[in-house]
């Protein structure tokens, strides 16, 4: 196992491995701290990400934070790779990323064709050493555009999830927050509930709700109950007029089982959206975006489930289950 250091002044910062470098780098969170994995000072803290910066992207391949042959998350990291696309930025180091995604040689285009040669942690360490001007001016050039119902991410748009909730999913009321919301054209993004309850026959209801408003006034626009993802599933066996599955997800595979999903059954909730075909706008793949995932960095660590890598990387992984 590959040990880091870095010297400043008269002093050495030892860090024992990748996992280290990444979480000692990493801005002062207080899930951090009570994980203990954050750096001590904020000496320490520059003195890893100085560390972060002359590490090759190329290590991050050959020294997984979590082992391949415990976690599911690394597996499908590792294993949906492109090497092909990697081969742009392979000689790079983490700093040298850094400095050639703030160039104005990685455009759109650009970033889009080596997308898939970045893996969760090198896009987790890149921005360690990045300030909020710079990751601001990347972003940027990253297009993203889902579609459903309707289009969302183009440039210079903005859409807004509307969240009819009631304490008691009473009908009456949810209808009336659905349509306050929508008297302030919120809701493009999705119309979205969270229940009061996990009853099926009362989630079903909400479903109907939901798609009745949309179509009868032709609102182009889409709709979630947010429940658990198998419940879901079984709703759209009994009919359910679904558009998007919910889940919330997570960086690890314990973590993800803490919440009674795995990548199977996501694939699976995503195959049962799919044949209902709802969808009225595809996107560039020719098909419909149905899954809503939600994150949060400290449900990992809450799970006792970070294996001390540190909120902001698990964060990262998620998105490559996402």
């Amino acid at each position: 196992m590959a040990t880091y250091s870095y010297i400043a002044g008269a002093h050495t910062y030892q860090f024992t491995d990748l996992k280290e470098v990444l979480a000692k780098a990493t801005p002062a969170r207080s899930g951090d701290y009570l994980a203990g994995v954050a750096a001590e000072t904020y000496a320490e803290r520059m003195a890893a990400r100085m560390c972060l910066a002359e590490i090759p992207l190329k290590q991050f391949l050959e020294s997984l934070i979590i082992p391949y042959e415990t976690d599911e998350v690394t597996r499908l990291i590792v294993d949906t790779h492109d090497k092909v696309a990697f081969a742009e930025i392979s000689h790079l180091t983490v700093g040298d990323f850094r400095d050639w995604l703030l160039s104005d040689i990685a455009d759109s285009a650009t970033l889009k064709r080596v997308s898939t040669g970045i893996t969760p942690e090198m896009a987790a360490a890149v921005s360690k050493i990045m300030r909020n001007q710079d990751l601001i001016l990347v972003a940027k050039k990253c297009h993203v555009m889902t579609a459903f119902r309707n289009t969302i991410g183009l440039p210079g748009h903005i859409s807004v999830r509307l969240q009819p909730n009631h304490p008691t999913d009473d009908m009456r009321g949810i209808a009336a927050s659905m349509l306050d919301g929508l008297l302030y054209g919120a809701g493009d993004a999705v119309i979205g509930i969270n229940p009061a309850t996990d009853s099926l026959p009362a989630l079903m209801d909400l479903y109907y709700l939901v798609d009745d408003v949309i179509n009868q006034y032709a609102i182009p626009t889409q709709s979630c109950i947010l429940t658990h993802v198998t419940n879901q599933i079984q709703l759209i066996e009994r009919g359910a007029p679904v558009d998007l599955v919910f889940q919330s997800i997570a960086g690890t595979e314990k973590a993800n089982k803490s919440f009674g999903i795995t990548i199977a059954l996501l694939k699976e909730a995503q195959s049962a959206a799919l044949s209902l075909n709802r969808g009225t706008v595809k996107n560039a793949s020719g098909s419909h975006n149905v899954m809503y995932f939600e994150t949060g960095q400290g449900s990992v660590l809450s799970a006792n489930a970070n294996f001390g890598v540190d909120q902001q990387t698990c964060e990262a992984r998620a998105y490559a289950v996402a």
